[in-house]
């Protein structure tokens, strides 16, 4: 099995980023964590704060890949586009949140992306991530 975490904006901060919401690990580490657990599932890890890189990655693997998890930071609100990437390729996306969207600002309560994706998950901290890899079919 193949899956790629797909981070947007801001998320290559991880560790040094607003603590009190998003913890004090980065991201890099707590991928290890993830490789390990999940040491039968092939994870890869992109990440870009540009809405065009995003879309482009999804292109890259929407066809290859069995699953992408998908954390779109702020674009979650924003991006129409990258919701038409995500409806575009046949692999399955899960929409993934360290935080949770709905107990913060008004403007977070709203996801684009979430119609085209299989589930949405978010609250955990950066277990909303081991949560994403749960939910994708497969032997783990």
């Amino acid at each position: 099995m193949k899956v790629i975490i797909i981070n947007g904006p801001n998320l290559n901060l991880l560790g040094k980023r607003e603590p009190t919401i998003y913890g004090n690990q980065t991201f890099e580490s707590y991928l290890e964590t993830l490789k390990s657990e999940f040491s039968d599932v092939t994870i890869d890890y992109y990440q870009s704060n540009v809405e065009g890189e995003l879309i482009d990655k999804i292109h890259e693997v929407g066809f290859s890949y069995d699953a992408i998890i998908m954390n779109a930071g702020g674009y979650t609100h924003t991006s129409v586009a990258l919701s038409d990437a995500i409806s575009s390729v046949e692999t399955p996306c899960v929409e993934v949140h360290i935080s949770e969207p709905v107990a913060r600002e008004s403007f977070r309560h709203i996801s684009l992306i979430a119609a085209k994706c299989k589930g949405s998950i978010s609250g955990f901290g950066l277990e909303s991530y081991r949560l994403g890899l749960l939910s994708v079919p497969g032997d783990q």
